[in-house]
């Protein structure tokens, strides 16, 4: 366990390890991250959801000093309640997306293209399935030529259509070398820059807030996830998760359905176990 009374950086994924599926915070994740930030640790949102959507979270929890790492590592803010939005852009990497859009159009024609720009502006080829994107009312759908055109701080495809199976084969038939690459749960592929993902993001917050490595853990259950626990000490892997992340995990715990979160943070900082008492009890839908 170590030195748990260092404030630590908390690098925190969001659907699936903050919240439910269907977007609800539980009583008892929402207890013991609030316990950890009245200790002085550091509470980091880290997210493949663009950045109004990492917001939503931000508020529920009420973090009000800080960074959110969110489009997998592309984007860092630097949260203050001083500031007329309550937080300002600090770092955002983007690059050009034409290559590796015509690559993936040619491999998938009938899927769904996102791109994020630098302002943060969405760009969509057309409607995703409702639900799936947290802040949709964001969204301008145009048509594929147009993305074209666009700078990006991140792609997203989804096939709606077609097994998981065809999905991967067809992502793998790709040859992505100038980016940065994880495939969701559901035929959902994320593109970021290259050498970009949420370790990197953290790398920059750790180093802003004066946090040595021996004092990060990270909590998350997807495939985006992967950098980021083995960038941290001690990684925790929500118990629904592939394979291919629990391999890398400092302890696997419960699933989100049982608050494995707030399982294992109790754990691992030795909080009172008292805080689990509302397990699988719903707060709110942040």
């Amino acid at each position: 366990m170590g030195d748990t009374l260092t404030p630590h950086l908390i690098a925190l994924d969001v659907d699936g390890t903050i919240v439910g599926y269907d977007g609800s915070l539980s009583e008892s994740v929402k207890q013991v991250l609030d316990r950890l930030a009245e200790e002085g640790h550091h509470l980091v949102i880290s997210t493949g959801r663009a950045l109004p959507g990492a917001l939503e979270v931000v508020h529920a929890l009420d973090l009000k000093h800080g960074f959110v790492v969110c489009s997998n590592g592309s984007v860092v803010v630097r949260l203050d309640p001083e500031l007329p939005l309550g937080w300002e852009m600090h770092h955002v990497v983007s690059f050009d997306p034409k290559d590796a859009l015509e690559q993936m159009h040619a491999a998938l024609p009938t899927a769904l293209f996102l791109v994020e720009d630098p302002d943060l502006h969405r760009w969509a080829s057309g409607a995703f399935p409702v639900g799936e994107l947290a802040e949709s009312d964001t969204l301008d759908i145009v048509d594929f030529e147009e993305l074209l055109t666009k700078q990006a701080t991140r792609i997203v495809m989804r096939e709606v259509n077609g097994t998981a199976e065809e999905f991967a084969a067809a992502v793998d038939s790709l040859g992505l070398h100038e980016v940065s690459y994880s495939v969701g749960w559901s035929n959902w592929l994320d593109i970021a820059p290259d050498g970009v993902s949420k370790a990197s993001g953290l790398e920059l917050v750790a180093e802003e807030l004066g946090v040595e490595h021996a004092h990060t853990v990270g909590a998350g259950d997807g495939l985006n996830d992967i950098e980021m626990i083995e960038w941290v000490e001690h990684g925790i892997v929500m118990g629904q998760s592939k394979d291919e992340l629990k391999v890398l995990a400092s302890v696997v715990t419960d699933s989100i359905d049982d608050d494995g979160l707030a399982v294992a943070l109790v754990d691992y900082f030795d909080l009172d176990s008292s805080l689990l008492d509302a397990v699988g009890t719903t707060n709110t839908r942040p």
